[in-house]
């Protein structure tokens, strides 16, 4: 009777215990959750962290194969593209990223561009829904193209001229605003209107002289392919000014600015490609645009 008795207090025990280890207590369940979230807080930075400079490593990657195809261009033609180079009737113009597309191996879109019409002619129209990677950083949110508007009074209905394909990257125009007046203001830097630059024309130095830099479609929708004069902010499509600093909140929409934290990415003229802080000097800026050595 006795030993009947202690088996069963026992296996009441034993029960008791399997029911007692199979349960989480409430204080239990919160420390997980607490810690999982820990583990959370400190993992999810690091993987953006890590995404982030790998899209930065390919934004670099694209810039110096623009480089190389403008080094390249130079030594086939003695001298950058121009800023822009005109249709026949002066009215349309295309962007000196055109120029240079058979030296990133688009020899394809190149040949079915015809520069002498304006850039809305219909066989032209490989071209302008052409979308290009190398033209793109990947950092950017943008879509493959964008509408260009035309530029018309207060209180006049919007209205579309053309569609162009989205770049990330537009030509240093210098210090100056490039859509100021019509024709454009006399530009400091390596690509100007209709005019074509000579490396030895950088009296600063080609290493210390940034040549195409980076701007987000937030700040201005930009293109490789060219602009309307008709149109909204029209040479700022296919360049830029650095008048104040990257990334500045109330400058010029034609300043230049990235979605990389605290810099955006430039090409210098010798094909290195470095970023510039959000703090710099204003006027170290206005030099690294400017093909001369001028003072502030």
């Amino acid at each position: 009777m006795h030993r009947l008795t202690g088996q069963s207090v026992l296996r009441s025990r034993l029960q008791w215990q399997r029911g007692t280890l199979c349960g989480f207590t409430i204080l239990e369940l919160l420390t997980t959750l607490a810690v999982i979230a820990l583990l959370m807080a400190l993992i999810l930075p690091a993987v953006g962290a890590a995404r982030e400079a790998a899209r930065r490593m390919e934004c670099d990657n694209h810039l110096r194969q623009i480089g190389l195809a403008l080094h390249n261009y130079h030594d086939q033609h003695g001298s950058l593209p121009p800023g822009w180079q005109w249709d026949r009737d002066h009215r349309t113009a295309y962007s000196w990223a055109v120029a240079i597309l058979p030296q990133l191996d688009q020899s394809a879109v190149s040949d079915s561009v015809n520069r002498g019409e304006a850039i809305g002619y219909p066989a032209n129209s490989l071209a302008r829904s052409t979308s290009l990677p190398v033209y793109l950083c990947p950092s950017d949110i943008s879509v493959p193209r964008f509408p260009l508007m035309e530029a018309l009074s207060p209180g006049s209905p919007p209205s579309v001229l053309i569609e162009l394909p989205t770049a990330s990257y537009v030509g240093v125009f210098g210090i100056a605003e490039p859509d100021d007046v019509v024709p454009a203001p006399i530009g400091e830097g390596a690509f100007i209107e209709a005019k074509a630059i000579r490396f030895r024309d950088f009296q600063d130095g080609l290493s210390n002289t940034c040549i195409v830099g980076e701007r987000t479609m937030e700040r201005l929708p930009s293109t490789w392919y060219g602009f309307d004069l008709r149109g909204e902010d029209h040479a700022c499509r296919v360049v830029g000014q650095m008048m104040t600093g990257p990334n500045c909140r109330v400058c010029d929409e034609c300043e230049f600015a990235s979605r990389h934290p605290g810099v955006s990415q430039f090409l210098w003229g010798d094909g290195h490609v470095a970023g510039v802080s959000e703090g710099v000097d204003a006027q170290a800026y206005r030099r690294m645009a400017t093909l001369r050595d001028c003072h502030f």
